[in-house]
């Protein structure tokens, strides 16, 4: 169905749309984030539900629910003043559509769950810490990691506790940053955080126990360097073994504030450690590609060597070191310690 379907359904049914809230398909539908839905939800008041003489069928919460054609009609399970008005009909504000699509957590809601995210983060990346300050928790820390696709040195993490209700007009994902503007949010943040901490887990380590659990370890040790404990921590995209309540948030960085000051911090910190590497060894150029697989790094290590703070395990590194095995050349003379 789509929205002048939509509508002229609930004029055909002559609902009073005083009394009714539209929810789920229908609200998306009347938002534009979505053209089209089979997915039409309503809700009304427990007096006039009452009074619908339509037919049921079994709901998703387990209970039976009065429906017509592709309508449903349930009991008023949401706040009604939590409401936008549009096109002249309720319906229910984007967060609590959310909300909605989260409850049910059906597989083909996946993308319209992260693109309702991403939608309500462009307005406000600080929707996480404000539920979280409204259920009185007042030490939130976001925890981010950097460096997980370069070919050497480590992987940094940040964790990073802001003042109550703080907010650094433009910060953001620090990839989507200039490094000009980095390093300045770097020092404010380091000014104005009631707490940061920094973990980093170098390349040995890495290929001991792969990219994905050095990343996780990097960050507990950056939220035990913190000098308070959080009450709770906004993760990007990362679940932890630590006995802090969290919440693992897709694209954290974009949608929390907490989490792109952590990830400001671990980016400026270990882009020096690289610009610390390239003074000690300029032919390979960290101080321009960081450590990332680019074209011109990959010929740098070919004819330069493999440096004993690379990843071992990570192509084309483990490549070379083979290769080298394979014509019975050394490992040390491949190896440039």
């Amino acid at each position: 169905m789509d929205k002048k379907e939509v509508l002229k359904k609930l004029k055909e049914l002559e609902i009073n749309k005083d009394e009714y809230i539209i929810i789920s398909g229908a609200s998306l539908v009347l938002h534009d984030l979505i053209d089209v839905t089979k997915d039409i939800d309503l809700s009304c008041s427990k007096e006039v539900y009452d009074k619908i003489s339509w037919p049921t069928k079994l709901g998703y919460l387990g209970k039976e629910i009065k429906y017509y054609d592709c309508f449903e009609i349930s009991n008023n399970l949401y706040d009604p003043n939590n409401i936008d008005i549009i096109d002249d009909y309720k319906t229910m504000h984007l967060e609590k559509c959310l909300e909605v699509k989260r409850l049910f957590n059906r597989p083909k809601d996946k993308k319209i769950i992260n693109k309702l995210d991403l939608l309500l983060g462009q307005n406000d990346n600080y929707r996480y810490e404000r539920k979280l300050i409204e259920q009185g928790v007042k030490l939130i820390a976001g925890v981010d990691e950097v460096g997980r696709g370069p070919l050497v040195g480590p992987v940094v993490a940040a964790a990073c506790i802001l003042p109550l209700n703080y907010h650094l007009d433009g910060l953001t994902d620090s990839k989507k940053l200039s490094e000009k503007k980095r390093n300045e949010y770097f020092e404010i943040i380091k000014r104005d955080a009631i707490s940061y901490g920094i973990g980093i887990i170098d390349a040995k380590i890495i290929d001991e126990v792969n990219i994905y659990e050095a990343s996780k370890l990097a960050m507990i040790d950056a939220i035990n360097n913190l000098s308070v404990k959080p009450q709770h921590l906004l993760i990007d995209a990362m679940k932890l073994d630590i006995d802090i309540n969290q919440t693992s948030i897709i694209k954290g960085d974009f949608l929390s504030e907490s989490i792109a000051a952590a990830s400001v911090i671990a980016k400026v910190t270990r882009d020096e450690m690289m610009y610390e590497l390239d003074k000690k060894y300029p032919m390979y150029g960290f101080k321009k590609h960081k450590g990332y697989p680019t074209k011109e790094h990959i010929e740098n290590v070919k004819k330069y060597g493999v440096l004993d703070n690379y990843r071992f395990t990570y192509k084309p590194i483990c490549d070379l070191i083979y290769k080298s095995e394979v014509e019975g050349v050394d490992k040390n003379e491949v190896i440039n310690k």
